[in-house]
């Protein structure tokens, strides 16, 4: 298949490009190099995707709508992953426009986009950030999501209920899938495990939020690949069952699926840092911190829908993937 990539020099859309390429499709990978981490890490990984003949890197911006139409111009597309997107739930709350222009603008433009140009099957990236207030364990996709606490979670909503809109009114077959902390090498400078490495590895103290009274349901890179392939190869089917008057909010009578993308194995936070402890051979120094605006104190995917249709299984264990990623650290950072 020819695939477009959005946010393909990102964390996920860099490991997601590879395996399409290596699998032999056909991938054009599109971001906008900007500068919210280091654009010399986005770089380095375009740098291994470029050493492939079916691999094709567009400078452009989702939110740029004349620009970003050229793409689609010149490829006929017979899917597209929409993984750009301005990532961060705590940098929402000093930059909120850069969330409107990117995720709501810039994914109007993609929907758009593949309305107009035939594109077969639309994959899109949600977040587990959108349960928001919700405490109830673990997360469904059945579960109600109306009290986002951050502007990127009401983003990444406002990005299912867009893309519901286009299946029904154009029969764009849309796949949302809500990722939950994802992780792995090549991972982004602002997220956890590369902050505690960096600073245990220097001997600079951590910093850890509701004084690490917090679970997260990690999800290695590799497992989110394989998941996000399955959705590519399988488009998104209305459901016959769907009811109006007990609506499923997973699915739909249009072709749209929500599913829920994690490891169903959350891990306490101080448990995940002695993994990154025991790989360094360092302990931490804690810099206890109370709870931060826009963040929850628990993550826990339940991803029997996925399992079901796609026979979704994460293989990847927490202390193996923090070794993988440790080793890549110090490889690249050498």
């Amino acid at each position: 298949m020819k695939i477009l990539v959005t946010g393909a020099a990102g964390f996920i859309g860099f490991h997601l490009s590879k395996k399409l390429i290596e699998r032999g499709d056909t991938v054009i990978g599109l971001d906008n190099l900007n500068t919210y981490y280091d654009v010399n890490l986005k770089k380095s990984r375009l740098d291994i995707l470029n050493q492939y003949d079916n691999f094709e890197f567009s400078l452009n911006d989702i939110a740029d709508r004349d620009k970003f139409n050229t793409v689609f111009d010149a490829n006929q597309f017979d899917v597209v992953v929409n993984l750009a997107a301005q990532a961060g739930v705590r940098y929402s709350l000093t930059n909120p426009h850069a969330y409107m222009d990117t995720n709501i603008v810039g994914f109007c433009n993609v929907l758009e986009a593949c309305r107009h140009n035939g594109v077969k099957n639309l994959v899109f990236a949600s977040s587990s950030s959108v349960y928001g207030a919700n405490e109830k364990q673990p997360f469904s996709e059945n579960d109600n999501i109306d009290h986002p606490l951050a502007l990127y979670a009401a983003s990444k909503k406002a990005n299912e209920l867009m893309a519901h809109s286009y299946a029904s009114l154009y029969d764009l077959p849309c796949t949302g899938l809500r990722f939950f902390t994802v992780y792995g090498p090549w991972g982004r400078p602002d997220m956890a495990l590369f902050k505690f490495t960096k600073n245990i590895i220097e001997e600079e103290p951590i910093d850890v939020y509701n004084k690490g009274d917090m679970i997260r349901d990690f999800t290695y890179v590799d497992d989110i690949v394989n998941g996000i392939i399955s959705t590519i190869d399988s488009p998104a089917k209305p459901n016959v069952n769907w009811s109006a008057t007990d609506p499923d909010p997973a699915s739909s009578y249009a072709p749209f699926r929500i599913y829920n993308i994690g490891s169903s194995n959350p891990v306490p936070l101080n448990a995940f840092i002695e993994a990154i402890e025991n790989a360094l051979g360092k302990k931490a120094k804690k810099n206890l911190l109370p709870m931060q605006d826009g963040d929850v104190p628990a993550t826990f995917a339940d991803t029997s829908e996925l399992a079901r249709d796609f026979q979704y299984q994460p293989k990847m264990s927490i202390d193996e993937g923090i070794r993988n990623f440790v080793d890549w650290y110090r490889e690249y950072y050498s």
